[in-house]
């Protein structure tokens, strides 16, 4: 495998460079605004919330802002909420390169051909629909990782990146394309090392799963005792890691082998009692990942939901049009990937599985386990329709926003500095006009976007669909 060196600071120093802009500025005080602070206490009416540095420095009743100075925002009648996370992203921007047209894309020449604006494109829909921080869990070094280190050194108006780079798995087995192959321990030790020199994940993903699911054929899967020795090896240099799975018996063997959380919830079936149990008394954070399998059959039978202000506003009009076309064709002879787009079997299957894995869900959330919002896609859009899918399983909305806030920074590890309204923590926020406790569909209801202490002005946004005008003047 190539090596591919990007420089990058720790996140002390990130965390300094982010904030550095707010530093110089005057200190921002939101204040009479009801606060969702994201931890799963009750929303707090008439609160005041100052922002200096980067950082909350005060959260609490209005009064105690009254005699603060600086910029003042009128939360009357206002919701704030934390930046929101995806923490499951495969971030667009990168494709096959074939050598004639008849090869199939993914052909294993070892050649990408990167489009670094659709991937800015994508980053720009996250902070766009209100997610200030993204995990892409498995894409090329050559993607990825330069958007990371513009994004920290402060040159590229985006999400909070945080990112494995190559995933890791066995030969042939689920996303082998992009991931370190790897076949037996301690062979496997060289190639992982140079994977954590060259490409310094914030959190490494793996692939532990044989499909034969859906419409997916048999694969090999990856040796469990194999597995082990990758989570050890990625504990021993302090990064956590996260697997793909999809049934419980394949997500307790990665539990048991140490793994920090799941990058999907088992969807192939209900979960029995004592999985749930389990998932509650560990606190294994679980990545929800309904949307994309949601979009197959939504697309089919609802696709009008393109013409949405978010997906309008983050997606190229021909890219709509594209799909709009496909249903009106019947959807079964547009090609992607050398496959039929949303065909038939694929799209009935997830269909009736959606349903088991939103129950498995609210399942795991009732029993106090961590859920942490996912969409397995790579537009911002898709993180707002995966808080109506929680909200339309049973899950409470004050708990909906706990998963895409706090639980998403426990999931990267980063609780004790990310993922809620605190005083200390970095300064991402969301401002509502309309309460997002009555119907979680009011998180699209966004004012303000607010990302290190710095309002996003999405006049600068490079969105895939045109340029949109600043929400908070």
């Amino acid at each position: 495998m190539k090596k591919h060196r990007y420089a990058l600071p720790g996140f002390a120093v990130l965390a300094a460079l982010m904030t550095s802009g707010a530093a110089s500025g005057e200190p921002v005080i939101i204040d009479h605004v009801t606060l969702i602070d994201g931890t799963g206490r009750a929303a707090k009416p008439d609160s005041a919330v100052v922002v200096e540095g980067g950082k909350f420095t005060v959260v609490g009743p209005s009064i105690l802002a009254r005699d603060l100075p600086g910029r003042r925002i009128d939360g009357t009648g206002k919701y704030l909420i934390p930046g929101l996370f995806d923490v499951h992203i495969h971030l667009a921007g990168f494709s096959p390169l074939a050598k004639d047209k008849d090869r199939a894309p993914g052909s294993k020449d070892g050649k990408w051909v990167v489009d670094r604006k659709e991937g800015e494109q994508a980053l720009a829909s996250y902070l766009y629909a209100g997610v200030t921080t993204v995990l892409d869990v498995g894409n090329i070094p050559e993607n990825i990782l330069p958007l990371r280190a513009d994004e920290r050194a402060g040159k590229l108006l985006a999400p909070h990146i945080f990112a494995t780079g190559n995933l890791v798995t066995y030969p042939g087995s689920h996303g082998t394309d992009i991931a370190v192959n790897v076949s037996s321990w301690p062979e496997a030790e060289a190639q992982l090392q140079q994977q954590y020199d060259s490409q310094h994940p914030d959190v490494l993903k793996i692939t532990y799963d044989d499909e034969g699911w859906g419409s997916r054929p048999l694969i090999p899967i990856l040796p469990k005792d194999l597995l082990q020795h990758i989570v050890e090896f990625y504990n021993l240099h302090g990064v956590r890691t996260t697997v793909h799975v999809s049934n419980e018996s394949r997500a307790l063997e990665a539990i048991y082998s140490g793994v920090d959380t799941l990058a999907h919830t088992p969807i192939q079936g209900p979960l029995t009692e004592g999985f749930v149990q389990m998932a509650a008394a560990k606190q294994i954070p679980f990545a929800t990942t309904m949307m994309i399998g949601d979009n197959y059959s939504r697309l089919h039978e609802h696709p009008e939901y393109l013409d949405q202000p978010l997906y309008a506003a983050t997606m190229k009009p021909e890219e709509r049009s594209r799909l709009k076309k496909l249903v009106a064709d019947g959807g079964e002879t547009a090609l992607r990937n050398s496959k039929p787009l949303y065909q038939r079997t694929w799209r009935r299957w997830m269909k009736t599985q959606t349903p088991i894995l939103e129950d498995n869900l609210r399942r795991i959330d009732e029993a106090g386990g961590v859920i942490a919002t996912g969409t397995d896609g790579s537009n911002g859009a898709g993180e707002q329709r995966e808080l109506e899918l929680l909200a339309e399983a049973g899950v409470p909305p004050l708990h909906v926003i706990k998963a895409a806030t706090y639980n998403g920074a426990r999931f990267i590890g980063k609780q004790e500095t990310m993922g809620s309204i605190e005083e200390g923590k970095i300064a991402d926020a969301v401002l509502l006009s309309a309460d997002p406790l009555a119907d979680i569909g009011n998180c699209k209801s966004i004012l303000m976007v607010m990302k290190a202490g710095e309002i996003v002005d999405e006049s600068k946004l490079s969105l895939a669909g045109g340029p949109q005008a600043r929400r908070m003047p």
